[in-house]
């Protein structure tokens, strides 16, 4: 019954906050007034106000309402009544943190498991998979689990990029990284570029996203593309 969209980033080349979503986002929230907006990843240190007022600049354009949790004196009971969500992208791991500090964790799978509306995008996608330990970000902070919302049975690793041959760069890339994980864990792994986006609506798993492919790891298995519009149903 999760209904869903995990986007790669919030915003694309050219593009303004959420605009390329805007006709998912339509349909996602078609019959939600007022969103639920939670912050606490905090791209740059920017403060929840100002990261909500962001966010809800995009959704007036779609004729929505949307609150930051932080304003409400009981972030658990606001989750329960929320008729949408969305959760903005930052640093994973304090958005995680946070998440268990106001003891969210179990009310937001709760809730999204009942078919609440929920738009993630960059950490906010990261936490819909099982833990946080594909993340790209720097743990400036030690949350007390790595583990997340687990709504889909996949990690996912957003702003993916391909190694480039022509750089200068000696460090590890993103699919050396993966690899890495997988020789600790079994759990596969989405490498999400930017523009494509993971759609869970009416029991389907699909990628989503205007000619683009994602890059798909599983332990023990050569790394391989899929197309927009694939399934994603047989990673378990």
């Amino acid at each position: 019954m999760i209904n869903c969209i995990l986007a790669s980033t919030s915003t694309i080349y050219r593009g303004t906050y959420l605009d390329y979503l805007f006709p998912s986002l339509e349909e996602l929230f078609l019959h939600t007034e007022e969103i639920l907006f939670i912050p606490y990843a905090r791209p740059s240190g920017i403060s929840y106000d100002d990261y909500t007022e962001i966010a809800a600049k995009a959704f007036q354009k779609l004729g929505k309402h949307l609150l930051g949790i932080h304003t409400f004196q009981n972030p658990s009971k606001a989750v329960q009544n929320a008729q949408g969500i969305f959760t903005g992208g930052g640093n994973s791991f304090v958005l995680v943190s946070e998440l268990y500090q106001q003891n969210l964790i179990q009310p937001l799978q709760e809730v999204l498991k009942k078919g609440t509306p929920y738009l993630g995008t960059s950490a906010g996608s990261n936490i819909a998979g099982p833990s946080i330990r594909t993340s790209n970000d720097m743990p400036i902070v030690y949350p007390p689990s790595f583990d997340t919302l687990g709504i889909v049975p996949f990690n996912i690793n957003p702003h993916y990029l391909d190694p480039d041959p022509t750089s200068k760069h000696k460090g590890e890339t993103r699919e050396t990284r993966i690899k890495e994980f997988h020789q600790f864990n079994d759990i596969p792994v989405v490498g999400l570029r930017e523009g494509s986006w993971i759609l869970v609506q009416n029991q389907q798993t699909t990628l989503m996203g205007d000619g683009l492919t994602a890059r798909i790891f599983e332990k023990d298995k050569i790394p391989y593309e899929i197309e927009a519009n694939t399934s994603l149903e047989y990673l378990k």
